[in-house]
């Protein structure tokens, strides 16, 4: 037996620190939710006003665009009309609209913060080990606090997924600046250009294939997480939309690998 003077009851300090946030800053949790809600159901109202043949024109564009076959862009337009055939428009563009929040959110915050890894040495020490704690940890683990300080419903699925898909675009993009050719800034930097400069003109556009690749696999993560999402949300998710998501995976990996790939500089 394990001696009893050593033991530590950590689900009472939890549960007491939940408490103390919750009737502290109560209303702030509550105008944020609100907040996120409403992002939400803006971005729900409208991707479900478009009609359906709109979105299959648009990923032909963009399968086109990324990767200039034509066998890619008749698959990439037929797989979204099984979608419908299958009775899962509906449920896939709210399962659409939460990815789209989720990962814009999470773009928002993962670009800075990458740039700022890349810029900042000692932040980058800092925070790479909570990015490898967060990679680390079971996808489940965060529906537990954003449950316990949002409740059930939409607004802690969108925050789990964000905190789960934010990771890999705050590494890509640190290695994607951090991996510009040395030569290529010196010689900006000896025509005259300021580090904002040298960032936005040179460091940047040549990190993009990079940033891209955290792009796809944010949402790729983000997708992945909106089906253990389902079991804190009403509908939409789940095992219902479970071929839904799986087509809308393929889609959009194609379609943004295509567009990182095009978008290297080295590409012959």
């Amino acid at each position: 037996m394990f001696p009893e003077a050593f033991k530590y009851s950590v689900a009472k300090s939890v549960n007491h620190a939940i408490k103390w946030l919750l009737n502290t800053h109560g209303s702030a949790f509550d105008s944020f939710s609100s907040g996120i809600l409403g992002l939400l159901l803006w971005v729900q109202g409208i991707l479900v006003s478009i009609p359906w043949w709109a979105y299959i024109a648009f990923i032909a564009v963009m399968a086109w665009i990324a990767t200039r076959k034509i066998i890619p862009v008749i698959v990439l337009a037929v797989l979204p009309v099984f979608i419908g055939m299958f009775g899962l428009w509906h449920l896939a563009l709210e399962t659409l609209a939460l990815v789209i929040t989720s990962v814009v959110i999470a773009l928002a915050i993962g670009i800075p913060m990458g740039v700022l890894m890349a810029e900042a040495k000692y932040f980058a020490e800092f925070i790479k080990p909570v990015l490898d704690a967060m990679q680390t940890m079971p996808s489940f683990v965060y529906l537990i606090p954003a449950m316990m300080l949002f409740g059930l419903g939409k607004v802690p699925a969108v925050i789990a997924t964000l905190i789960y898909a934010l990771p890999p675009v705050m590494r890509l993009t640190c290695l994607g600046l951090q991996q510009v050719p040395k030569p290529v800034q010196e010689a900006a930097l000896a025509y005259g250009a300021t580090r904002w400069q040298l960032l936005k003109e040179v460091r940047i556009p040549l990190a993009m294939p990079s940033i891209l690749a955290g792009v796809n696999q944010t949402t790729m993560m983000a997708l992945a997480m909106v089906v253990i999402a389902s079991m804190i949300i009403d509908v939409g998710r789940g095992f219902e939309a479970g071929i839904s998501i799986v087509i809308m995976g393929i889609v959009i990996d194609r379609i943004t690998q295509g567009l990182a790939k095009r978008w290297d500089p080295n590409r012959k």
